[in-house]
């Protein structure tokens, strides 16, 4: 593995070289746009950061310092590393005048760099782990962990799928990764200290960076935020949907059933129907909320011109979405978020749009507030949503709401829910019927796919989709579960 990695090194060495001939913004980002891209997404990247104010911060392949003299007006004290000589010599022309910045010339896989463990708040990268190989990513991030004070953050931000910039290139050695490597290579990386303490790297936020989103139509620029926390720290929720209800296998089963880029209710028939009530116009903001792997969303923006961010809580929603956006040139943007937490400005959108998510979310009242707050001034909110009927659950249904954790209430509370929010025009409507079609049609669909299904995933993978569709009906029909669509206005 050594002389690999040496190999890898000099390959990277030689490459940087070249490209950095020309000490320019345009040679650093490969990409003749780069002066209009960096004024648009340099702003964007350091809003997404967590709070460094004070604090010590380490700058890994700083480049010629498109970042470190941002980092250096806030942070405490700051390291700022690059791999090429004549690059950090230019960062040091433009950055040396900060009293508390740190420059260095080393290479972050090289075990002669010394950094002290638990001494930085924030890690900060750019463009920097696809430089290395699969190997080296593994070290690195165990170096990061290390380096991290227990609290503390670690920010990167990657090309992923394929190459941005416009560059020719001769040779690219780059390592153009599906967003999942990463998520997985930081995500295992668990740590011990001497006191048998142990610590683990906790998602805080996977999103790709707008400016590419809106400029190139590209999703496959993408950034994550890890904290570094004591492993007996919970991560609760997230960690359900993604080891429980939605594992990886899982949602290419409901993708299956619903069609492709889908997994609600109905696919992209329901979707049609449904977003024909929303009116949109080109140009518009829409908010998905609950976003899945993102058929609503590419939908919306292939055929009304609309700009779409989607968010999810599922990690693996999100993956599935950026791996689908591949190719489609829409202006969608993904991100790993939880919509309980996350904060829009006042009148960001035109629309909010969510497919049978809310039913995850216990305080209903004070999510509608925060949709009326981001929606402009005569925007719309659609959602479709599981229910129940009025009245107390059989213990049946009971256990089968516990054991999901949802949060059901029958149509017109609901409705009720989203005038007290301040909504106007709400029209609460159960359509549980269309629901029960839906089902039976996705059902029939299955049994016509059996054999194909069963050779993609498994017969025991059949039976479960089946069994739980088939339950659906029964507790549909019985008029325990309803299905709800709800639409509302804000003055």
């Amino acid at each position: 593995m050594v002389r690999f990695v040496e190999e890898e090194r000099e390959m990277q060495k030689n490459y940087w070289i070249e490209h950095s001939a020309d000490l320019t913004v345009e040679a650093m980002m490969l990409d003749s746009k780069a002066s209009d891209l960096d004024k648009e997404e340099r702003p964007e990247v350091l809003s997404i950061l967590p709070s460094y104010e004070g604090k010590s911060v380490l700058e890994l392949g700083a480049g010629i310092g498109r970042f470190t003299g941002e980092l250096a007006q806030k942070a405490g004290q700051l390291l700022a590393l690059d791999f090429i000589e004549s690059v950090i010599k230019k960062n040091e022309s433009i950055n040396g005048h900060y009293k508390n910045v740190k420059l260095m010339c080393a290479d972050v896989t090289s075990p002669d760099l010394k950094i002290s463990e638990e001494s930085m708040d924030l890690i900060f990268s750019n463009w920097l782990l696809m430089y290395l190989s699969d190997e080296e990513v593994e070290y690195v991030a165990e170096r990061m962990i290390k380096w991290l004070k227990v609290g503390g953050f670690i920010f990167f931000r990657e090309s992923c799928f394929h190459q941005s910039g416009d560059s020719k290139r001769k040779y690219n050695p780059t390592h153009y990764r599906e967003p999942r490597f990463y998520t997985k290579v930081f995500k295992e990386c668990h740590l011990s200290d001497g006191s048998g303490n142990s610590f683990e790297l906790s998602l805080v936020g996977c999103k790709c960076i707008g400016a590419y989103v809106r400029n190139k139509k590209n999703q496959n620029q993408i950034c994550w935020i890890w904290q570094k926390v004591s492993s007996q720290d919970d991560r609760g929720f997230q960690r359900f949907l993604d080891t429980v209800q939605y594992k990886s296998n899982g949602i290419l089963r409901y993708e299956r059933v619903f069609g492709q880029g889908f997994v609600s209710t109905g696919g992209i028939d329901t979707t049609k129907e449904f977003v024909q009530k929303l009116e949109l116009k080109p140009g518009q903001k829409v908010l998905d909320v609950g976003c899945g792997i993102g058929g609503g969303d590419f939908y919306m923006a292939e055929n009304f011109d609309v700009e779409v961010v989607g968010i999810d809580l599922s990690i693996n929603m999100i993956s599935f979405a950026l791996e689908r956006a591949i190719g489609l040139k829409c202006s969608v943007e993904f991100e790993v978020a939880d919509c309980t937490k996350k904060t829009y400005p006042e009148n960001a959108f035109d629309v909010i749009y969510s497919r049978d998510t809310i039913l995850h979310i216990q305080d209903k009242p004070a999510l509608f507030r925060s949709f009326y707050k981001w929606l402009k001034p005569g925007g719309k909110v659609l959602i479709s949503d599981y229910c129940k009927s009025a009245g107390t659950p059989s213990p049946e249904f009971s256990e089968y709401i516990k054991q999901r954790g949802y949060d059901l209430h029958d149509v017109k509370a609901y409705g009720q829910m989203l005038k007290d929010a301040g909504f106007d025009e709400v029209i609460a409507e159960d359509c549980t019927d269309q629901f029960m079609q839906v089902l039976q049609r996705e059902l029939n669909a299955l049994a016509k796919d059996k054999d194909e299904f069963i050779r993609d995933f498994s017969g025991e993978d059949y039976s479960d989709i089946v069994g739980g569709w088939k339950a659906k009906l029964i507790r549909s029909s019985s008029g325990e579960q309803r299905w709800g669509l709800f639409v509302a206005r804000k003055k």
